[in-house]
């Protein structure tokens, strides 16, 4: 899988791929993640990528002139299954989009800032549009970032136990069970026995029945949906 995120501030992504499973799955060469800095496809000494929006109005808005050449560049050097523009007016982000886009081959993500970008990029380059949440952050790489995350983990081969990922909260539209680990006894505090068993069906019962129950009781509109 190949991921390109353009953005006009790269240097807010350079601790995200450098850390933990982002780190070891382009490590292992199952994922490239290239960032494109915005600023390189700009015109002119500053390197301008932003201007203010025609009719008025507070706040600057990316032009799409930098974004189309960005977008343009990559798609001459192959195809790409999603171009994915992060915006708090998107859809909601969840897990089973998460999937989806794992099993894809190529995809870009542009990184909103300011105002957004121009609606004519939407209009003409952007295949999906992603929100994270109803709340609004100064810019779309920590979005960015997020969804990248949730995408890579899934990708066979990047966790070295693959059974991880089915287990993960909103896989099957539940939510996780609760876990333990050592010791057994924390001033009393006692892990329940069954995970003690070493009956593998019966902890497995046992983590399902959890799963509903809390699901149950802390997210209900999930047991509501298809």
């Amino acid at each position: 899988m190949r991921i390109d995120i353009i953005t006009g501030l790269p240097n807010m992504l350079d601790s995200f791929l450098n850390q933990s499973i982002v780190k070891r799955a382009q490590n292992k060469g199952l994922v490239e993640i290239i960032v494109h800095d915005l600023r390189d496809y700009a015109t002119g000494k500053a390197r301008q990528i932003d201007d203010y929006p025609f009719g008025g109005g507070a706040g600057m808005v990316l032009m799409i002139e930098p974004i189309a050449k960005c977008i343009r560049k990559l798609q001459a050097e192959r195809h790409y299954d999603e171009i994915i523009y992060m915006t708090p007016d998107g859809q909601t982000f969840h897990q089973r989009m998460a999937n989806r886009l794992s099993l894809l081959e190529n995809l870009i993500i542009l990184c909103g800032h300011y105002k957004g970008v121009d609606h004519r990029v939407r209009e003409h380059f952007v295949t999906l549009e992603i929100s994270i949440g109803d709340y609004v952050i100064s810019g779309g790489e920590l979005a960015a970032a997020v969804v990248t995350d949730a995408i890579v983990r899934l990708v066979p081969g990047v966790l070295s136990d693959e059974t991880s990922a089915l287990t993960d909260s909103f896989q099957d539209n539940l939510l996780a069970p609760p876990v333990y680990t050592r010791p057994a006894d924390f001033e009393g505090w006692k892990v329940p026995e069954i995970l003690l068993s070493g009956h593998e069906a019966k902890i497995a019962e046992w983590r399902l029945q959890q799963s509903i129950e809390r699901t149950r009781a802390r997210r209900p509109d999930l047991l509501q949906e298809d």
